[in-house]
């Protein structure tokens, strides 16, 4: 046997051995892979299971909020109320991943059936006396009081009603804050009759509802929380204040870097123009006053709901989106319709053979109302982030100004009786 035989033949029986150890540790640590791949697979639908095992065992109530006949308390108020809402607490991990616990979530509802405006509040029932008390300090005089569920008297049967519906997201970043009634003077408690009320024209809109016809709008908050971040396990990180951070970051470093402004330019007659505008300023200080107060997860979705044969595009899905557009800001933030989620346009008839898809949409999106599913599967969506004072801007009690006559008020004053009544 030749050299060049040796050393082929150690080669061949050193390659044999090594490979019959490879397979022989693959074979070992297989159990290992196997049970992190399933475990991969599935952890998502073990917590899905347990969080859906959780929702179905809650008991939910619906509060109706019947309004003061005069309101005189500017939407600070409603702003106090939503801080007592204000709940990050997500329970120990235990009570996470295995009784599906989660952070409370609240849906604030403003409604309209057949014109007539209606507030309610959904939530979970062992919170139904928090809600009350802290409603009920900051307006001592409205009436509160749990009713079934107003949904349940809708079924999507698409011979009979046609169901529009769609869920509303930024025009911008969710740093940028939008037009709130602070902006609007609101927080000064200025005289019924010099109120410029954002909400106003969606109160309008609602209480011009025709007979036979419905509109639901829903806002559903869950406490903002900070999220770990991949690179940097152990430190907690908030896009929404990190995108805050860069905006008024890029205005002051420019404002600092030509500080010089008003001065002359040297061997001229002319002055420095100056750092920054005045709709900059604007926009710094009111994404700084925005980070100075409690965030919420939010998601917001509306229904038009009439018969198939009064169902009217301009009128109920027009009236929705521009509604919202009075919270908007060229400057700051404001609403779109994200239309595409539910009802993209489908204008031409091959688009949807016998409004197959158009019916299915609107049965998808009734039972996603119902349920008030948004933060957490089965019609989970991506949440705008607003803080107290956006979401007190958008969901409030008007006061005497508002002439919608058909939005429930208390009809009279609550007092108690005189001490000196004859018994």
């Amino acid at each position: 046997m030749t050299v060049s035989q040796a050393i082929a033949l150690l080669t061949e029986r050193i390659q044999s051995e090594l490979l019959v150890n490879v397979i022989n540790i693959l074979v070992t640590i297989a159990p290992i892979f196997l049970a992190i791949i399933l475990f991969v697979i599935f952890w998502d639908l073990w917590v899905r299971y347990v969080r859906s095992k959780q929702v179905f065992s809650t008991k939910y109530v619906v509060l109706e909020l019947k309004l003061p006949k005069d309101t005189f308390k500017s939407p600070q108020a409603m702003e106090v109320f939503l801080q007592s809402l204000h709940n990050t607490a997500d329970g120990s991990e235990y009570a996470q991943y295995w009784k599906g616990e989660t952070r409370p979530w609240y849906s604030l509802e403003i409604v309209s059936i057949e014109g007539t405006v209606k507030f309610f509040i959904w939530a979970e029932e062992q919170r139904k006396a928090g809600i009350m008390s802290a409603l009920y300090s900051q307006f001592p005089e409205i009436e509160i009081r749990e009713i079934e569920d107003y949904t349940k008297s809708i079924h999507a049967d698409p011979k009979v009603t046609r169901i529009w519906g769609a869920e509303f997201m930024f025009t911008k970043d969710n740093a940028y804050p939008i037009k709130t009634y602070i902006d609007y003077g609101l927080d000064k408690d200025p005289k019924e009759e010099f109120k410029v009320d954002p909400m106003l024209p969606l109160l309008e809109f609602l209480g011009s509802v025709p007979v036979n016809q419905q509109v639901w709008i829903q806002i559903l908050i869950m406490a903002h929380k900070k999220q770990r971040k991949s690179k940097d396990w152990f430190r907690k990180t908030d896009p929404w204040e990190d995108e805050a951070k860069e905006i008024v970051n890029k205005i002051l470093i420019r404002d600092k870097v030509t500080k010089v402004a008003g001065e002359k330019i040297e061997g001229t007659n002319f002055t420095r123009m100056p750092s920054i505008s005045k709709g900059e300023e604007e926009i710094a200080s009111a994404v700084e006053r925005s980070q100075m107060k409690h965030p919420f997860d939010v998601g917001i979705r509306a229904l038009y709901i009439a018969p198939k044969d009064e169902f009217s595009t301009p009128f109920g899905v027009g009236g929705i989106i521009s509604s919202f557009k009075h919270f908007s800001s060229n400057q700051l933030n404001g609403f779109k319709g994200n239309t595409k989620k539910w009802h993209p346009r489908l204008d031409n008839p091959w688009q949807d053979f016998h409004n197959m898809r158009r019916n299915r949409y609107g049965r998808l999106v009734l039972d996603a109302y119902k349920r008030r599913s948004y933060f957490f599967p089965p019609f989970k969506g991506v949440p705008m982030v607003m803080n107290t004072e956006e979401l007190a801007t958008i969901y409030h009690f008007p006061g005497s100004v508002s002439a919608t006559p058909n939005l429930t008020r208390v009809p009279s004053k609550k007092a108690e009786a005189p001490a000196n009544l004859p018994v």
